[in-house]
């Protein structure tokens, strides 16, 4: 079966750009686990443009968005605007993990152990052309 290709808005590539020059702290440091395939050996995306939204990180083979959420998600129009982002995103067949920033800056660990607990128990929807579905 073919890997599965979601939509994206083109004009948010440069966004898309912008917002990986410009990562919060929590981001850069969580980045800086997740990339170079340190997590199981899968590869993670960072700032990755889906239908009309960008999500912080971004796993294809798991269809795993990855958010680091700080106080600009605090109000309830961010929170409703969030929900409403998310229940878009999952109709697409793509999961989530929400993390704070706090914990992404003061516990990556601890979100990098539940990550890679999550990989472990979900099997990957979107492997490559040619790769079997297995498990890392």
């Amino acid at each position: 079966m073919p890997r599965k290709i979601h939509p994206y808005n083109p004009i948010l590539k440069e966004r898309a750009r912008e917002l990986r020059k410009t990562m919060t702290r929590g981001e850069v440091i969580l980045w800086q686990h997740l990339r170079r395939r340190q997590v199981l050996g899968v590869s993670f995306l960072r700032q990755r443009s889906i239908d009309q939204f960008i999500v912080d990180f971004y796993c294809k083979d798991w269809d795993l968005a990855i958010e680091i959420d700080g106080s600009s998600h605090d109000s309830l129009a961010a929170q409703e605007h969030d929900a409403y982002r998310q229940a878009r995103l999952e109709a697409l067949g793509i999961s989530f993990l929400r993390f704070s920033e706090y914990d992404a800056q003061n516990h990556p660990d601890a979100i990098i152990e539940t990550i890679a607990q999550w990989l472990l128990t979900h099997p990957p929807k979107n492997p490559p052309l040619g790769e079997v579905a297995d498990r890392p």
